[in-house]
């Protein structure tokens, strides 16, 4: 056995270095960009779809108010069965209405719970990914850097001269047998 490694590739440990660092690069980001994504959404449901379908709910109750209005004066002036059966559907058209905003507030809220439920574990997962990226890759880095330069320390010290004989003639017969 030979007294002195053989270094062949520390172009591969520096070409994997720095790839990566060119993924902690990339990935780190994107990670971030989850968490900010869900954050998005979650305000998105709880605020902008809130907020929309409160002010709907309440312009179509309006409108279903003014219908039932306009069906209670017809009936009073004992108007003809043709007007009274369209205002009659008006106020089923807007009833539906009504439910349809009511049934949407009422699913905002579920998806609202279901998102948390559904993203809190795997934002936890997010996370952990995202300080292993920060802490051991970032000790993996160094530690490349670090083994890189002993290999470099190494490769540059020449071997003693009585030893390359010493060495060289081993192989030599071992080539004869």
């Amino acid at each position: 056995m030979p007294d002195k490694a053989q270094i062949t590739s520390v172009e591969a440990i520096e070409s994997f270095r720095a790839g990566l660092i060119v993924f902690l690069g990339q990935a780190r980001p994107v990670l971030e960009e989850v968490g900010n994504e869900l954050s998005r959404t979650r305000l998105w449901l709880q605020n902008d779809q809130r907020m929309f379908w409160q002010q709907e709910l309440r312009t179509r109750t309006r409108r279903l108010e003014e219908a039932r209005q306009e069906l209670f004066n017809a009936t009073l002036s004992n108007l003809q069965t043709g007007t009274a059966a369209l205002l009659q559907m008006t106020v089923q058209r807007t009833q539906r209405a009504v439910l349809e905003a009511e049934d949407k507030l009422k699913l905002l809220k579920r998806w609202d719970n279901e998102l948390d439920n559904r993203a809190a574990p795997l934002m936890k997962l997010t996370e952990q990914l995202h300080g292993f990226l920060a802490s051991d890759m970032a000790r993996a880095v160094a530690y490349l850097d670090q083994a890189l330069k002993a290999l470099d320390a190494y490769r540059n010290v020449a071997a003693p001269r009585g030893e390359t004989a010493a060495v060289a003639a081993p192989e030599s017969t071992e080539e004869k047998l």
